[in-house]
């Protein structure tokens, strides 16, 4: 792949592309990823034949579209080797009435193993976790793939911001481009909508809306993901993380040094050590480039305190630890 002084990715049409997890999320992701021509794309599944087939579909959706193929789809984890960007969306999914908590077990020994082979195979790639629970998943892969930490992290945020967004939109009127949504903290129930630091017209939105409205408003965000498994019964949201995985590898493959929620390893900012936790950053052709650091009030900066020092209590769970 061509390379310019220290980047891999100048070219993102020679950039390659792995996606570890052949799931309604992985797959969407790659159909996505292909669209925008954002590289080679690698859909890797465990499962006999999965990967393979989606792999198949993608191409004919190729044909559809009259776009280059650049899709192939394996059970083989060594053809991840010298990928620029490894997507993992492999794990078992949340079912109605599971709490991100109860998915740590399971998808902590999935993630261990992937990371050991990812550190193994490309080590330098740029990871991107998506399996849930996002926040102590991407801390395990972190630690075990012992990449730069800026090379390592969650797309949580991204997601999250897009729900908080959408609610207001919706709920005020607005096109969704005329709503910056802020959130920070970690991804799902524990995420931290801040309205104080949203804009909506050009004005916050504890302005544009009342105090019971706002509150309502955050609620339903941070209740969004669990809403959509109780409909769905089985399985979980795809469309729109999907797209938020396709947002972030364009931010990577383009160097466009987008602001994008992420959860990122944290050592020093609002007084916290040692955690990945969803924050502002700056993403471009190395990764995080930046994390943008918010000035928060002291109610936010002690709830944000807390929801870290939650996700250290579940790192001692971890049982490969």
């Amino acid at each position: 792949m061509a390379i310019l002084n220290d980047n891999p990715l100048d070219n993102p049409i020679t950039a390659k592309i792995s996606i570890i997890g052949a799931g309604n999320v992985g797959s969407m992701a790659a159909l996505n990823l292909l669209v925008q021509g954002m590289g080679h794309i690698t859909l890797v599944d465990v499962l006999q034949g999965l990967a393979q087939g989606k792999a198949c579909d993608l191409e004919d959706a190729c044909g559809v579209l009259g776009i280059e193929n650049r899709v192939q789809g394996t059970g083989d984890i060594n053809k991840i080797g010298s990928s620029d960007v490894i997507v993992i969306t492999a794990g078992v999914a949340r079912k109605p009435g599971m709490s991100r908590e109860d998915l740590l077990n399971i998808n902590s020994r999935i993630i261990f193993e992937l990371s050991s082979k990812i550190k193994e195979l490309a080590p330098g790639a740029i990871v991107i976790v998506v399996t849930n629970p996002l926040d102590v998943m991407t801390y395990l892969a972190l630690k075990t793939t012992a990449f730069n930490t800026r090379r390592v992290f969650g797309m949580g945020l991204t997601l999250d911001a897009a729900r908080f967004r959408g609610q207001i939109s919706k709920e005020l009127h607005l096109h969704n481009k005329e709503v910056e949504a802020t959130v920070i903290g970690s991804h799902g129930e524990g995420m931290m909508p801040l309205p104080r630091l949203t804009v909506t017209r050009g004005a916050p939105l504890d302005r544009m809306a009342d105090a019971n409205k706002v509150a309502e408003l955050v609620k339903r965000t941070k209740e969004r993901g669990a809403e959509i498994v109780n409909h769905l019964g089985s399985g979980s949201a795809y469309f729109a993380p999907a797209l938020a995985i396709s947002e972030l590898v364009k931010a990577i493959v383009t160097d466009s040094k987008a602001l994008m929620g992420v959860s990122a390893y944290v050592s020093g900012m609002y007084g916290i050590n040692e955690v990945c936790i969803g924050v502002p950053c700056i993403i471009g052709k190395r990764g995080i480039e930046k994390m943008v650091e918010f000035e928060l009030n002291e109610a936010e900066k002690t709830a944000l305190q807390q929801s870290a020092e939650s996700l250290r209590k579940m790192y001692k769970l971890l049982p490969v630890f």
